[in-house]
C-alpha cells in the first residue's frame, strides 16, 4: 500500500514510471531531494549512465553543488539570469 512506503520509495516511483516510457528527453526536477544520500548516488548514477550510454537527454534542476557538478554540463542561473 502506499501509506506503507518510505518518502524516498515514494519518490522513486515517478522516476521509474517515466523511465518505463523511455523517453528521449529526461527533465528531472530535485530528482534527489528527499532521498538519503547513498539513493541520491544512485539515483545520478542512473541517470548520467542514461545519458552517457544510452544517449538520453537530461534536464535536471538541483540546488544541490555536489550533484551539479557530476552532471557534464552545468548551466547555472542565479537572479533569473544563465551565468
Amino acid at each position: 500500500l502506499p501509506s506503507e512506503l518510505s518518502g524516498g520509495e515514494l519518490q522513486r516511483i515517478p522516476i521509474a514510471r517515466a523511465l518505463a516510457n523511455d523517453p528521449k528527453l529526461i527533465l528531472a526536477d530535485e530528482p534527489t531531494g528527499n532521498l538519503d544520500s547513498r539513493t541520491g548516488k544512485s539515483i545520478l548514477n542512473l541517470l548520467k549512465r542514461l545519458n552517457e550510454e544510452e544517449g538520453k537527454n537530461i534536464i535536471m534542476v538541483t540546488h544541490d553543488l555536489e550533484s551539479a557538478k557530476k552532471m557534464s554540463k552545468v548551466i547555472r542561473i542565479l537572479d533569473g539570469r544563465i551565468q
